[in-house]
């Protein structure tokens, strides 16, 4: 799913910690740096939303 990232998104991420990353994910296998799910990491791989205008949220996502 694509999400707008805005000024009230960063704000509410920031406030409830919310993690999104694929390394944060219980299905991404660190040492090959791919998804065992096998989707493509690479939109989901960089936490911070300073600079980004889109968040990418992959509807595998789980906590580890």
């Amino acid at each position: 799913m694509i999400t707008l990232v805005d000024q009230r998104l960063r704000a509410e991420a920031e406030r409830f910690r919310l993690r999104f990353a694929c390394e944060e994910c219980v299905h991404f296998v660190a040492d090959q740096a791919l998804c065992e799910h096998g989707y493509p990491p690479g939109p989901r791989r960089e936490p911070a939303l300073d600079a980004r205008h889109t968040l990418v949220f992959c509807k595998e996502f789980e906590l580890v």
